[in-house]
């Protein structure tokens, strides 16, 4: 554990409440002091959830170590218990409540309540986030699914969605759609909406589709394991993945599947020649396991794009990534510190970047556009509208995703490079206005000679920038211009030079082209 300004994933009782939060009828009891209480924020004010996470904190204070905080826990759980009434429980310590060693697992048994207790222990300083919300959600599953006849239709359960999960409630409604579509009924959707009696339920199901391996594939193993329920390999994130998600379903369920595919708008746009400016655009990609597989593909084989770097932050997800990346030809970044991800992004100088909100601030500094295409994110990346990340309508939605910072960003350089035209130049006033436009306002002319920038170079060394060149520097599309200029101050240096003209400009051009 360590300080941090921002951080990709919380800890491990952080991914514990999101399951709890995506529930009904269970409660959470944690063992934790005052200043953690500011979990709640994530799901009221960042996902805009109507309603409070089912949590009971102890909140203990600095005052309270003293005496005996195990009664405190009882108290609280008791509480909990009378209070909301919930079918089942889950009790556990935050991470600052972890050090006291007070066993909230043990506490709750010795009070001989009713209805189900599930104690979980989260190893703070060693796991985080989705590993919390994964473990929760198997001794959930683990001790409350009961044996049962299998439905009379072919169902399936659909595993993995949580509160706070980047796209997961509408993941779910898309996925239930396109598996009605293929006559398959969702027995059960879980944690996402379920209650403990629904987790009951799971042995119906004659497979589970594991949306999300990060949060729920312990489970899935377990049912497998226990109760012979098949469950599918293929995250249906794309187009090339979804029909192979139905392909894996046909051959789970034994029936010859087809699917209606006129929704879909990415494979005819791919094949048209509007497609071809985004061909070989070089991209970044970071973020949870999943995503970033998912979107590998996307980017290479539905896109056109050059993925020149991939990572993530979950290392959970590690040996799958580096496999990927490996096929890709590249060496994953396995990293939850988000300055070495700067660092890289820095480095590789991609024009467009595939990842988290973190990734979104990176770019933002680097001149660099970024679509986010996994959690952590913030309220802009949880639509109040419809818009999937699975399915036929979640590629459409990604699509979208993908596309319009690159095209916003052509409009944005080609407004940079007719900056001075008569018509476009910032004193000329909007366009459509025509003759009513203000008139430009004279200007002292700059001399092409005069030097407009210094920039520090190695050593003592002053660079300094012409006006020439820093004219012609701004024709260079805005989300490759550091490089260029980086690599031409190092031209420059190279050649003991300390002032960079128009003619150093395109010789470090040639140079580099070379």
């Amino acid at each position: 554990m360590k300080l941090t300004v921002w951080t990709y994933e919380g800890p491990p009782h952080v991914g514990a409440m999101r399951v709890a939060t995506a529930m009904k009828g269970l409660h959470y009891v944690l063992h934790a002091p005052q200043g953690d209480t500011y979990a709640d924020l994530l799901f009221t004010m960042i996902e805009r959830r109507n309603h409070r996470p089912p949590v009971t904190y102890t909140t203990f204070q600095a005052r309270d170590l003293g005496s005996d905080t195990a009664t405190l826990f009882k108290d609280a759980a008791r509480d909990a218990v009378a209070r909301f009434k919930p079918q089942a429980i889950i009790v556990g310590a935050s991470c600052t409540a972890e050090l006291i060693q007070d066993d909230p697992g043990g506490l709750a048994e010795a009070l001989g309540l009713d209805i189900p207790v599930i104690p979980l222990d989260l190893p703070s300083y060693q796991r985080k986030e989705n590993f919390g919300a994964d473990e929760t959600f198997y001794q959930i599953v683990k001790t409350l699914a009961k044996d049962q006849p299998k439905t009379p239709r072919i169902s399936c359960n659909l595993l993995g969605a949580t509160a706070l999960g980047f796209r997961h409630r509408d993941d779910v409604e898309e996925l239930t759609g396109l598996l009605a579509d293929l006559g398959i009924n969702v027995n059960v959707c879980a944690p996402l909406g379920a209650t403990p009696a629904d987790i009951a339920r799971l042995p119906a199901a004659h497979f589970n589709v594991l949306m999300y391996p990060e949060t729920g594939e312990q489970a899935a193993r377990w049912l497998e394991k226990t109760y012979g329920q098949p469950f599918t390999k293929v995250v249906p994130i794309g187009v090339g993945a979804t029909r192979d998600f139905i392909a894996e379903i046909g051959e789970i369920t034994k029936k010859d599947l087809l699917i209606d595919e006129s929704r879909l708008r990415l494979p005819w746009w791919t094949r048209s020649v509007d497609s071809t400016y985004l061909t070989g655009k070089r991209v970044f990609i970071f973020g949870d396991g999943t995503h970033v597989a998912a979107h590998a593909r996307i980017a290479r084989d539905e896109m056109g794009f050059e993925v020149v770097g991939i990572g993530c932050y979950n290392r959970e997800m590690a040996r799958p990534v580096r496999a990927l990346a490996k096929e890709f030809g590249l060496e994953a970044l396995i990293t939850d510190d988000y300055l070495a991800v700067e660092e890289a992004i820095e480095t590789l100088a991609p024009e467009m970047i595939l990842g988290t909100q973190m990734e979104r601030h990176i770019g933002k500094r680097l001149g660099i556009p970024c679509a986010v295409i996994s959690a952590p994110v913030h309220v802009q990346d949880f639509p109040a509208r419809y818009s999937p990340q699975m399915g036929f309508e979640g590629a459409n939605v990604i699509f979208d995703t993908l596309i319009h910072p690159l095209v916003m960003g052509l409009e944005e350089h080609l407004l940079t490079m007719f900056r001075e035209d008569f018509e476009f130049h910032d004193a000329a006033g909007a366009s459509h206005h025509g003759g009513h436009a203000p008139k430009p306002v004279a200007t002292e002319a700059v001399e092409d000679s005069a030097p407009v920038e210094v920039v520090e170079a190695t050593g003592t060394d002053v660079m300094v920038w012409l006006a020439d060149a820093e004219k012609e520097l701004k024709k260079i599309p805005f989300f490759v211009r550091g490089k260029a200029r980086r690599n031409t101050e190092t031209y420059a240096a190279s050649k003991g030079l300390q002032q960079i003209s128009k003619d150093t400009l395109y010789e470090a051009k040639a140079h580099y082209a070379r």
